[in-house]
């Protein structure tokens, strides 16, 4: 397992100055809602060491959200990185903002996916319960599906509520009118 050193934010704004490239590995739907100004759109889930992030990059620093993505895949960036210095944003875009460094957000655009499903699952499991409790025990099935929903789109990769809440109006592409 290959290790990438960490830059704090501060750091990361210091050699972005002097060159280096800011790469965000979130996905399309969380970079368009809020990203550092500047920072190349290159999606984890579109990234292998057969097509580098870089074109004539020296310095590489990886950012997600929080860290966590850029630290539990740092032997993919690694690889993708080749020849270059390659470093990991220390809290990613989380620890930039906190920093006091610029961010862009596009409040008009939906938050990520994930967190809907997460807020959509939540609401449920407490709606089923609510209602177990107050009117009927059946209701405890709407948790229990739920539950079980979490529990096959983590040991499968397949969310059938990501895919339902991803063709909903809102998630839905803005389109340009035609002329």
């Amino acid at each position: 397992m290959i290790d990438l050193p960490t830059v704090s934010p501060a750091r990361a704004a210091e050699l972005v100055r002097k060159g280096a490239a800011l790469i965000d590995i979130r996905e399309a739907d969380e970079h368009a809602r809020e990203r550092i100004a500047g920072a190349r759109h290159h999606a984890l889930s579109r990234l292998d060491a057969e097509s580098p992030v870089h074109a004539d990059d020296n310095v590489l620093i990886y950012h997600c959200r929080s860290g966590m993505r850029t630290k539990s895949n740092a032997d993919r960036l690694s690889a993708a990185s080749r020849n270059c210095e390659a470093y990991l944003l220390e809290g990613g875009v989380d620890a930039w903002r906190k920093a006091g460094l610029p961010v862009t957000l596009d409040r008009r655009r939906p938050i990520d996916i994930m967190r809907q499903v997460q807020i959509a699952a939540g609401g449920l499991v407490l709606l089923g319960t609510v209602l177990g409790a107050l009117l009927a025990p059946s209701f405890y099935v709407l948790s229990g599906m739920v539950g079980a929903g979490l529990i096959l789109a983590g040991t499968t990769g397949f969310c059938g509520m990501a895919r339902l809440l991803s063709v909903m109006p809102w998630n839905r592409p803005e389109r340009v009118p035609v002329r």
